[in-house]
């Protein structure tokens, strides 16, 4: 005979970054394991739905794809109402557009906790297909996770799937975990 599941969550988790980083196509990679090559801009902000069973309970995770360009900002702190964690998302690519996306992180972090407070955060260096391994130095970025109390890095590929899968999984373990008891 199963066992009945014990119990059910739900959790709104905000994905947030410059326009361009990959938000979109790494949640659709997690939730529907596909990838699109065309850009396509999120306007305002865009949902995803994923459950997941983790421990005998299941977690019910809305996933809100925040458009990161500034056009939108003033529709911003309505998205983050509820939002139980964040996921923060830089190109990690050895360009302008990476390093200024790494830059943003910290103004996308204080976003966050003005209107969300001191809510779980894992960072994503995404485009991880584009570099050279060989060539990336993660001392500035460990720092930065370090001092910000993020609760982890992982460099990600939302076109091959490089650690999507773990980066999100890390962060629905912390939710769980942190909700559970």
């Amino acid at each position: 005979m199963e066992e009945e599941l014990k119990e059910k969550f739900t959790f709104k988790v905000t994905v947030i970054g410059d326009g361009f980083v990959g938000k979109t196509s790494l949640i659709n990679k997690f939730t529907q394991g596909g990838f699109q090559e065309d850009y396509i801009q999120t306007i305002g902000a865009q949902w995803s739905k994923f459950e997941e069973e983790l421990e005998g309970d299941i977690c019910k995770l809305f996933f809100w794809d925040i458009a990161g360009q500034d056009a939108f900002h003033f529709l911003r702190p309505v998205f983050y109402k509820s939002s139980l964690a964040a996921i923060i998302v830089f190109s990690i690519e050895d360009n302008d557009f990476g390093q200024e996306s790494f830059k943003h992180v910290v103004n996308w972090h204080d976003e966050i906790k003005k209107f969300c407070g001191d809510i779980p955060v894992v960072l994503f260096g995404n485009k991880f297909d584009l570099v050279d391994e060989e060539n990336i130095d993660d001392e500035n970025i460990l720092k930065l996770v370090d001092k910000r109390n993020f609760i982890g890095y992982y460099r990600t590929s939302a076109k091959t799937g490089h650690n999507v899968e773990d980066a999100f999984k890390a962060i629905i373990k912390e939710l769980h975990d942190r909700y559970k008891s």
